[in-house]
């Protein structure tokens, strides 16, 4: 160690162990990364289309959910968006504001938030009939690829929501 610095021969190897967990903590080895990237460039994608219309896209979910179910209950809403109460509640609120939906107490259980669709929510369908084409042109990513990717991502948010709590929580 004529210079101050060790040797090569004097430094320590990094155990093999610690270099395979370590190469784990890269950025391109993560599943996450392009998920949740994937995920925030395609909601940019909507916000020119839903602008027009004051909506955001967890709104815009909320109303496709409706288009299909209405009238629901507030819980059914949550669970099938992947959305908390907390979440929602505020989101449903605007909603209102906007002559969107109607939020009413039911009648069987008040504890329970139902959840209609005004004319202008229900017209609204209308207007937005032409988002999904619009995306999968902007994409041009193909229907077969589409079709396969929203299988495998099916079964990936089943499986995750099939992990116990306490699992999810200290994953």
């Amino acid at each position: 160690m004529k210079s101050g610095r060790p040797l090569r021969s004097e430094m320590k190897k990094t155990p093999p162990l610690v270099t395979a967990k370590a190469n784990n903590l890269r950025l391109d080895r993560q599943l996450c990364f392009p998920l949740y990237a994937a995920s925030r460039l395609i909601t940019r994608l909507y916000q020119p289309l839903l602008e027009p219309l004051g909506l955001t896209y967890p709104q815009y979910v909320v109303l496709l959910i409706l288009w299909e179910d209405a009238p629901c209950s507030v819980s059914h809403i949550g669970e099938r968006a992947l959305l908390n109460s907390n979440t929602l509640t505020p989101l449903l609120k605007r909603m209102e504001d906007l002559n969107y939906i109607r939020r009413t107490r039911s009648v069987t259980d008040e504890r329970v938030v139902e959840i209609s669709l005004s004319k202008a929510g229900t017209l609204l369908k209308g207007r937005c009939a032409c988002i999904p084409e619009s995306l999968n042109a902007a994409i041009s990513y193909s229907p077969e690829k589409a079709v396969a990717l929203k299988r495998s991502l099916d079964e990936l948010i089943s499986k995750l929501q099939a992990l116990p709590e306490t699992l999810a929580r200290n994953a």
